[in-house]
């Protein structure tokens, strides 16, 4: 049975518009074309689809799912069994507050007054996110649908605070370890997606949105300092006295103008964006803008941070940035004149 675009995008529920830009970026080409040149579809596309678009559920972004199917796909029933697991995951979501729900109406119904503050606190918050994030965002949101993360960060706000408490300094070796594991928990928890990251720190910035999650500025300032402290305390090992000097002095400066320039290059880089656009040169020189604020712009630097990269895997966790991206950057840089195609490091 083949099927003309039309029609698979009619039986999947998806627009005719995305199924031509799987096949505009090498994700899903058409079997074959009528004699009259229409894209027809066979029952190996529609397996194709279907692994597209349990990916696409797992969170991965389109870049991400063209790595993972260029090289040996799994068995399409592994593929249904992770499908399987994030539905069970979603299932025993929901039970548990059918659960809440059931005790909270038998106590009602016998009189009893229910103990509902750390209840309502966790739907409070639910409701919060509900305002800031779409429903098809929330279901690729981490946060939001993995319940054992708010324990998770509740415990995490309590060892900082309690850092915090006992005078300790960001420097602190055992604080750094607190702001690695906050950076690599948020990246977990917004599917690597930072325009996610940046729309929780504008969250942050609500008074109603700090008392529920206890992230108080100063607490925020504290572990945002512990991160780059952190990661100071890698590229050291790896700099010049000069070089380090430098980065210290600017590392960390620009630590929110980042998010928003790396969600723009994966999205340009997700949708097929040719290197030789001037929007993704344009979004390339905002990136180098920002590294160059710490790296400076001597070649041999940005060779030892590279090397600094490449053997030391947290400086990349809780960036949001990873290979795809940085290998899409120089492609783009590769196109702009020598003097401006310096290579990026990691940046954020």
């Amino acid at each position: 049975m083949l099927l003309t675009v039309g029609e698979l995008a009619r039986r999947t529920g998806l627009t005719v518009r995305t199924l031509h830009h799987y096949h505009a970026i090498g994700l899903l080409a058409p079997s074959l074309r009528s004699d009259a040149g229409y894209r027809l579809y066979d029952r190996a596309s529609v397996e194709r689809l279907h692994r597209i678009q349990a990916l696409r559920q797992l969170g991965l972004s389109l870049a991400d799912i063209g790595t993972a199917l260029s090289g040996p796909e799994p068995p399409l029933a592994e593929v249904i069994e992770r499908q399987i697991a994030r539905i069970d995951r979603e299932l025993a979501a929901q039970a548990r507050l059918r659960d809440r729900l059931t005790h909270l109406r038998a106590q009602l119904l016998t009189g009893q007054p229910p103990d509902l503050a750390d209840w309502l606190d966790t739907l409070e918050l639910m409701t919060m996110y509900e305002q800031h994030f779409s429903p098809d965002e929330l279901q690729a949101l981490p946060l939001h649908h993995n319940p054992d993360a708010w324990a998770q960060w509740r415990a995490l706000v309590t060892a900082v605070k309690a850092a915090m408490d006992r005078d300790a300094k960001p420097d602190d070796p055992d604080v750094q370890l607190l702001g690695l594991r906050w950076a690599r928990m948020l990246e977990r928890d917004t599917g690597r997606n930072a325009d996610f990251l940046d729309r929780l720190n504008a969250m942050q910035d609500d008074p109603a949105v700090r008392a529920k999650t206890g992230i108080t500025p100063a607490l925020q300032g504290f572990v945002e300092q512990a991160i780059v402290e952190a990661r100071l305390a890698i590229y050291r090992r790896y700099l010049e006295p000069d070089e380090f000097a430098f980065m210290r002095a600017h590392y960390g400066a620009q630590m929110h103008a980042w998010p928003p320039v790396i969600a723009a290059l994966r999205k340009a880089m997700d949708e097929g964006m040719p290197p030789t656009g001037t929007e993704a040169r344009r979004l390339a020189g905002q990136w180098m803008t920002l590294f160059r604020g710490y790296a400076g712009d001597d070649p041999a630097t940005h060779a030892r941070i590279r090397e600094a990269h490449a053997r030391e895997p947290d400086l990349l966790h809780g960036s949001w940035v990873d290979p795809p991206l940085l290998d899409y950057l120089r492609a783009i840089l590769a196109q702009a004149p020598a003097q401006a195609a310096r290579d990026p490091g990691a940046g954020a």
